[in-house]
């Protein structure tokens, strides 16, 4: 059955978002990131103390694909 769509507006759509309207089957956004963060660097809380000392994140990576998603259905 058609899909019957009043008036839409779209303040924004993101780099791995999907916007569509009217009938569909499937809808498989993909989105891949990779984030490298120090020692406490995504604690929350109130009064928290953190003690690293010396913090050293290492972010060589030897493969340069880690998460594949071109060509994904």
């Amino acid at each position: 059955m058609p899909a019957f769509v009043g008036a839409v507006n779209v303040n924004s759509v993101g780099s791995a978002s999907v916007f569509h309207i009217g009938d569909v089957y499937a809808i498989s956004p993909n989105s891949a990131a990779k984030t490298f963060a120090g020692a406490g660097s995504f604690n929350t809380g109130n009064g928290l103390r953190v003690y690293n000392q010396q913090s050293s994140t290492n972010v060589a990576d030897q493969d340069n694909a880690d998460q594949n998603i071109t060509a994904n259905a």
